[in-house]
């Protein structure tokens, strides 16, 4: 274990999902409520960031349990050119740990005024957006200190998992969720999966999953720029193939992010290509635990974080002070 306050961080969020989830029980309850009772014929997710890839993850949960399309928002439509769209059908989720930034707040009141049911999930209560939005589901995650977002964006995917089991009265994804702290521990104590060695020549890496689980691999490739300064991007394995396989032949580095999930078969005929066109392929995955296939994303991303903290201490980096970035990005 090392000392950085990324790791120390990400070590705490199973405890916190369990008292989230004793705390939430009510509120999204309610919102669940109101969410059947409007009836939404679509959901919009409003994000930047790390919450934008929560946004991804509440993509593939929302169309796969509540099989209503969602989308992302682009929030210089309404901050930068001044549009109004019309949301009177739309569930809107605004994710943010600060609910400060000025184009999410812009975006949620253009939302509001487009009619939407606009619910802001929030780790910041106290944010400018509790007086805009309908409802304010908290994430609950306290403070965070470290500039990189670990139990923070965890707790965010928690929730989400949460309402969507209120709002679909999903009894079988709730008792998996209140279960889940437990499995999470496992993976926190679980062997290294990332050594450092593995990334000690690495400069530019693809991360590659499916489905659900591939707003989990943005979320990795994110924090392998912020922490690590190792240019990554991040692919569905189906899309991958559709083209940017042909740089597997550059000598590419690949990160492959495992769920078990329904696409877990696919995904692994993927990677078996790319391996046989002569890929360099690093495996993490959810440490033989068995979950409920939703909540599997969430393991592996718990292992990910404890590990690639240790990798940007290995290449000479603070994960907890990336250099030129801020905890609250400020963004029209």
């Amino acid at each position: 274990m090392t000392q950085t306050i990324m790791e120390q961080e990400a070590r705490q969020s199973p405890q916190i999902i369990a008292e989230q989830v004793k705390s939430n029980t009510t509120i999204v309850n309610k919102i669940g409520r109101k969410i059947r009772e409007f009836d939404p014929k679509m959901v919009m997710i409003i994000g930047r960031g790390s919450s934008d890839h929560a946004g991804v993850f509440a993509k593939y949960l929302i169309e796969i349990e509540a099989n209503i399309p969602t989308m992302a928002a682009a929030p210089s439509v309404s901050s930068v050119y001044k549009k109004q769209l019309k949301l009177d059908s739309a569930v809107v989720f605004v994710i943010s740990q600060s609910g400060r930034s000025p184009d999410i707040i812009a975006q949620a009141k253009m939302a509001k005024a487009g009619g939407a049911y606009c619910i802001a999930i929030v780790n910041d209560e106290t944010s400018p957006l509790k007086d805009i939005v309908d409802d304010v589901l908290p994430i609950r995650a306290g403070k965070e200190i470290s500039v990189a977002a670990t139990k923070s964006y965890l707790a965010t995917l928690s929730a989400l998992l949460h309402l969507t089991s209120a709002w679909t009265e999903n009894t079988v994804l709730l008792t998996a969720l209140k279960q889940f702290p437990l499995f999470m521990e496992k993976a926190v104590s679980a062997k290294v999966q990332l050594p450092p060695t593995a990334f000690s020549q690495v400069n530019n890496m693809v991360v590659l999953s499916r489905g659900v689980g591939f707003a989990i691999a943005k979320e990795m490739a994110l924090k392998l720029k912020e922490v690590c300064s190792i240019h990554a991007e991040a692919f569905s394995s189906a899309e991958f193939l559709h083209g940017p396989i042909t740089l597997v032949e550059k000598g590419l580095v690949i990160l492959n992010c495992s769920v078990k999930d329904e696409s877990e078969q696919s995904h692994n005929e993927q990677i078996q290509e790319v391996i046989r066109r002569g890929a360099d392929v690093t495996h993490l995955n959810q440490v033989g635990v068995s979950v409920h296939p939703r909540l599997a994303p969430l393991l592996v991303l718990q292992r990910f974080y404890i590990d690639i903290a240790n990798v940007s201490i290995a290449r000479g980096l603070n994960p907890d002070i990336p250099k030129g970035l801020n905890k609250v990005t400020q963004t029209l």
